[in-house]
C-alpha cells in the first residue's frame, strides 16, 4: 500500500479503498481543528463531547465533496441539547485545505452537565445539507435521531437516504502529554459499500430501530459477506489506534484491512475556519425595517452581531443596515 503522498496526519482525512470488500472508506485525524473550535466557547462535558462526534463526523462525510461545495450537519432535539450545528466547506483549489466549524445551543436549566451526552438531545432529527454553490438548489436528508449515538444517526442517515451501507468508528476525548495543557484530539474511521446501480430495499421498510433501513437490509450476497467482513475487522479497531498519535492512519489501515487490499489516495487537510464577515450580517439584516433597526440600536448608537460559530464580533452602523438604509457601509 502505497500513499500519494508523505501527509501530517493531525487534521487531516485520508481516502481509502478495499479492492477486495468493494468497500471504501476515509480515515479522520483532528486535533488543532477541534481545538480551535471548542476553544470558541465553554461548554459543558456533555455539550462538548455532542460537538467534538458531530464535528468528526463532518470531517469524514464531508471529504467527498467537490472544491467549494459547502456540508452541514444539523442535529435538532427536543432535549436540553437543542441544536449542534457543523459546516464543512470544500476546498477552494485542489491542494487546498477543507474548512470546518460547529457550534452548539442548549438548555443551562435542563442539562445534565457530567452525565451522558446523546439521550439530552431528546426526540428530533438528525439532517445532512448540501450546496452546492449560486443557482443550485440545496439538497437536504432527514433521519430520526435513533440509535445512541450521532455516528448510528448518520448509519441509518445513509441507509434511508442513499440506501448506502456505512459504518463509523469514532473515538474522541481530552488527553495530555506529560508537561503540556489538555486537549482534545479524534479520530475515526468511515466505511461505505460501493453504490449499486439498483439498490436492493424494497421501501417497505427495514430492521432497524423505529423500521429504519440497516446495512443488513440492504445487500445479499457476496456484497453481504465482504461487508460483514471489513466490519468485523474494523471490530478489532482500539481507540488509542483511531486517536494516534502512535499509529498513523496508513499504518492503521493496513494493520485492520491488508487482506482487503486497501489502497490510499490523496490525503485532504482539514483547518478550523469560519465564513462570517460584516457583509453577510449586513444581508441578514436586509429584511428589516429603519424601525426595526432602530430596535437593535444600541444606546451608544451601534448595531452589535456575534457569530455563532467563530465568536467574531461586529459592530455596525445602523444607518447601512436594512432595507431603508441611508448611506453605504464604510470598511468596518
Amino acid at each position: 500500500m502505497t500513499a500519494t503522498n508523505t501527509p501530517t496526519w493531525d487534521d487531516s482525512v485520508l481516502p481509502f479503498q478495499l479492492d477486495r470488500a468493494d468497500v471504501r472508506g476515509r480515515v479522520a485525524r483532528l486535533d488543532g481543528a477541534l481545538n480551535a473550535i471548542l476553544g470558541q466557547h465553554n461548554y459543558p462535558p456533555a455539550i462538548e463531547a455532542l460537538v467534538a462526534e458531530a464535528v468528526l463526523l463532518t470531517a469524514l462525510i464531508g471529504q467527498t465533496i467537490k472544491l467549494r461545495w459547502k456540508l452541514s450537519l444539523q442535529i435538532r432535539g427536543n432535549g436540553a441539547a437543542r441544536l449542534v450545528a457543523t459546516d464543512y466547506y470544500g476546498p477552494t483549489e485542489d491542494g487546498q485545505p477543507a474548512r470546518i466549524r460547529a457550534y452548539a445551543s442548549f438548555d443551562p436549566d435542563r442539562l445534565d452537565p457530567t452525565g451522558p451526552a446523546f439521550p439530552q438531545i431528546g426526540e428530533g432529527y438528525f439532517a445532512i445539507l448540501l450546496d452546492q454553490g449560486p443557482g443550485t438548489t440545496p439538497y437536504s436528508g432527514i433521519t430520526p435521531i435513533a440509535g445512541g449515538s450521532l455516528a448510528a444517526c448518520a448509519e441509518a442517515y445513509f441507509a434511508q437516504s442513499e440506501q448506502l451501507p456505512t459504518r463509523f468508528a469514532l473515538s474522541f476525548g481530552q488527553s495530555q502529554l506529560p508537561g503540556q495543557t489538555a486537549s482534545w484530539r479524534a479520530g475515526g474511521v468511515m466505511l461505505q459499500h460501493m453504490p449499486k446501480a439498483s439498490p436492493f430495499a424494497t421501501g417497505a421498510g427495514g430492521s432497524g430501530e423505529g423500521g429504519l433501513l440497516t446495512a443488513e437490509d440492504l445487500l445479499t450476497g457476496d456484497d453481504s459477506e465482504s461487508w460483514q467482513r471489513a466490519n468485523f475487522l474494523l471490530d478489532t479497531v482500539e481507540e488509542l489506534e483511531l486517536i494516534g498519535p502512535g499509529v498513523s492512519p496508513d499504518r492503521l489501515l493496513y494493520r485492520l484491512f491488508h487482506e482487503e487490499v486497501p489502497r490510499v489516495f490523496a490525503v485532504q487537510p482539514v483547518n478550523f475556519g469560519c465564513s462570517c464577515s460584516a457583509d453577510k450580517v449586513r444581508s441578514s439584516l436586509s429584511i428589516y425595517s429603519a424601525k426595526d433597526i432602530g430596535h437593535m440600536t444600541t444606546p451608544e448608537g451601534t448595531v452589535t452581531a456575534d457569530c455563532q460559530f467563530c465568536g467574531a464580533h461586529y459592530v455596525l452602523d445602523p444607518a447601512t443596515l436594512g432595507f431603508e438604509a441611508s448611506r453605504e457601509a464604510s470598511g468596518e
